[in-house]
């Protein structure tokens, strides 16, 4: 069976890139989230293997759901996602649980990688 993953991103766009990207990886999307609140309720409904972060969204961020989500799950893998190179927000989402960190724009080899990488 495939493994499940949840997409969080703001953007609809980055969402659909990354969708593309993991079912041709041969992965199955669990479903979307826009924002870090509805991550945090889509991964307690859904249980999904792993879930990508966007860290800047409205509402709660990427590292507040990443929070959120293992204080729920201590065993929930995650990736974080960013287009900004930010060396503070990368070690303290990686201090907070993150499996791994992907830059926008996103290369498709470096997201399965680090997706196999995480959940195998």
């Amino acid at each position: 069976m495939a493994k499940r993953i949840l997409i969080t991103d703001d953007a609809a766009f980055m969402r659909m890139m990354l969708k593309d990207i993991l079912t041709k990886g041969g992965y199955e999307i669990a479903g979307e989230a826009e924002n870090g609140k509805i991550a945090i309720d889509k991964y307690n409904e859904l249980k999904p293997d792993l879930v990508t972060l966007d860290i800047t969204m409205p509402e709660l961020d990427g590292i507040g759901a990443l929070k959120g989500i293992k204080a729920a799950d201590p065993n929930a893998c995650c990736i974080m996602c960013s287009a900004m190179g930010q060396q503070a927000m990368v070690i303290e989402s990686i201090q907070a649980g993150a499996k791994d960190f992907i830059v926008k724009p996103f290369q498709a080899d470096r997201v399965l990688e680090a997706v196999k990488k995480a959940i195998g």
